[in-house]
């Protein structure tokens, strides 16, 4: 099966599972899209979810988010990973859009990529769902899926999304973005995952990296027990001397 068949198979598989995904950051617009993606970064988007209704009330424009007080923007996302980095960014990207772009969300990646904390994928993200553009951002998630699947042995997320644009029609790549992120949280976690039971890696991954898998996991399950048997004898002696 060449990798174009394969990701032909893995899509008919995802839409079957996610017809119609939504996009899991909740937002107004392309600039509050573009404040809830930057503060995605090293957070689920569940919390980011939770604080962005009262950051985007404060501040629900450009103008708006720049006239606030780094203080206050944190106020509102303290629970965040980086909050007092995310803080800063939000509103020096504010007050760049207020200055350079006239208050506009640019919808290049030349622009986007030029605003403080906007990286190729957060603009990858913006030019797909905002605008419409064809973009597929690859996260660290999608680059796992893509190495798991053998769509992809790259070593990085930019050759990774070279090498999913071949594979996957360009009609595609946005909603392929989306449900490959949903497919990854739902059924293909990271680790301590049974490859032989799951919808596509079953089919999909090699009996190599099967293996490979399988040794890591019962790799990291046994370092785990012997931690838990160090940290109970250590508190049974702890226990022994205190008497």
């Amino acid at each position: 099966m060449t990798r174009a068949e394969k990701a032909q198979k893995i899509l008919a598989i995802l839409d079957e599972l996610y017809p119609t995904p939504a996009i899991p950051l909740r937002h107004n617009d392309a600039f509050t899209l573009l404040i809830a993606v930057l503060l995605s970064a090293q957070t689920t988007d569940a919390r980011v979810n939770e604080v962005t209704p009262a950051l985007f009330e404060d501040g629900p424009t450009p103008a708006k988010m720049a006239a606030l007080p780094v203080a206050r923007i944190l106020h509102h996302i303290k629970t965040l990973g980086l909050a007092p980095t995310k803080a800063k960014r939000v509103k020096a990207l504010a007050k760049q859009l207020v200055e350079d772009f006239d208050g506009e969300v640019p919808s290049d990646f030349e622009g986007l990529e030029s605003l403080p904390g906007v990286g190729h994928k957060t603009a990858g993200v913006v030019m797909a769902q905002a605008f419409g553009v064809p973009a597929f951002p690859i996260d660290t998630h999608i680059h796992r899926l893509a190495a798991r699947w053998g769509l992809s042995k790259a070593k990085n997320v930019v050759q990774t999304e070279r090498d999913l644009k071949k594979v996957f029609p360009e009609s595609r790549w946005a909603d392929a973005h989306l449900k490959i992120i949903y497919f990854g949280r739902e059924h293909c976690p990271a680790q301590f995952h049974e490859l032989e039971q799951c919808p596509i890696c079953a089919w999909a991954a090699s009996k190599k990296r099967i293996r490979d898998e399988r040794r890591a996991n019962d790799q990291t399950r046994r370092e785990a027990s012997e931690r838990l048997k160090a940290a109970a004898a250590k508190k049974k002696l702890a226990a022994a001397r205190a008497k």
